[in-house]
């Protein structure tokens, strides 16, 4: 008899096209769709309309479909985390940890009770198992890749994870939803944080956290305005500083390039090419890996943030964490930011960077 597969069924072209590869490729296919949000504030959230398109792909499929709820995890195991890491300054991605707590973490276990043999996804992304077990790889269209996303999910996770979108183009999957007859084959794809969807995201966030207004400083303690909570700003942001350019008579613009947490005091400089902007390495926490260590140290590519070009680094490691050396300075480092390391299309694992060599 068929391999039982669940697929995580969004609503969204992509997991209804995972579940027609995986229907034609002669599996027993259910559907599985999950709710990690239920605060429809102000209309932002799209539950109510991923659900009746979820009804609508498994419908025409015909295929049977399990609603749950993994509100209440989410909250506690990615939301919670999400909020603490504003406070402390630092720059989440709560997405990273929603893959690995919710989506690989208590649906997959959900889907193993249902009778599943692995939990199938539209995630762009592939995973090859041999002898030395189960590794995780870049998709083949690079431009919606999503390994990045992936790196946190353990290998036991992978091994019971399906990812039949792998060797596919965008262009492939939405021809083939037409193909088809999928009633979502034009369906936009989602976008952003999930639980923030097109809200305005300060307001979401002070909503939640207490905004505490302070100084904004130069590298050398001049103070050149004021900000009206550190929660507000990223590393490298430019837009929404309000400081003019008369403060040094140069015009040029002001860059964020660190947060004073203990001061409350927001640091920039002025230039889109001071050197503060570029980092050359950054220190890490200890890295999950995905598959046998390299010696210390070892040569890879790396990504701290999705779509980013790969850049090539030294990594030298220990079970505390790492330092890494980049071959070509890198803009927008920030404590808190996920860094995948790579060999070639092999996603080695992953790490949360502590801070950018040479923090100001």
């Amino acid at each position: 008899m068929p391999d039982r597969l669940i697929i995580a069924l969004s609503g969204g072209v992509d997991s209804a096209v995972a579940a027609l590869l995986l229907q034609q490729a002669g599996h027993r296919v259910e559907a599985l769709h999950m709710t990690n949000w239920d605060d429809d504030e102000a209309g932002y959230c799209t539950a109510a309309d991923d659900w009746q398109a979820a009804l609508a792909v498994a419908e025409a499929l015909k295929i049977p479909i399990h609603r749950v709820s993994f509100a209440a995890q989410y909250r506690a195991q990615v939301f919670k985390n999400f909020l603490e890491e504003y406070a402390a300054g630092r720059t989440p991605n709560p997405d990273i940890l929603c893959n690995r707590e919710v989506k690989f973490g208590v649906c997959l276990e959900y889907a193993e009770r249902l009778g599943g043999v692995a939990l199938a996804t539209g995630h762009y992304a592939r995973r090859v198992s041999d002898a030395m077990g189960t590794h995780l790889y870049r998709a083949r269209d690079l431009n919606k890749d999503q390994s990045y996303f992936l790196q946190r999910v353990p290998e036991a996770a992978l091994a019971r994870a399906r990812f039949p979108l792998g060797d596919y183009l965008k262009s492939d999957v939405r021809r083939l939803a037409r193909e088809a007859g999928l009633p979502v084959y034009d369906r936009p794809d989602s976008t952003g944080i999930c639980f923030i969807g097109e809200r305005p995201f300060k307001a979401f966030l002070g909503s939640h956290l207490n905004a505490v207004p302070g100084d904004i400083e130069t590298l050398d303690g001049k103070v050149v305005g004021r900000h009206d909570g550190l929660i507000f700003h990223t590393i490298g942001q430019r837009q929404g500083l309000k400081i003019g350019g008369s403060h040094t008579g140069n015009g040029q613009a002001w860059y964020v390039v660190a947060k004073d947490v203990p001061r409350q005091v927001l640091r920039v400089v002025q230039g889109a090419d001071h050197p503060s902007l570029l980092a050359k390495g950054f220190s890490t926490d200890a890295i999950l890996w995905l598959t046998v260590p390299p010696a210390s140290p070892f040569e890879c590519a790396l990504q701290i943030r999705h779509r980013q070009s790969p850049v090539g680094a030294t990594v030298h490691w220990d079970a505390r964490g790492a330092q890494v050396l980049l071959n070509d300075p890198l803009r927008g480092v920030a404590p808190g930011q996920y860094a995948a390391f790579y060999h070639g299309d092999h996603c080695l694992g992953g790490a949360v960077i502590t801070a950018p060599a040479g923090d100001q």
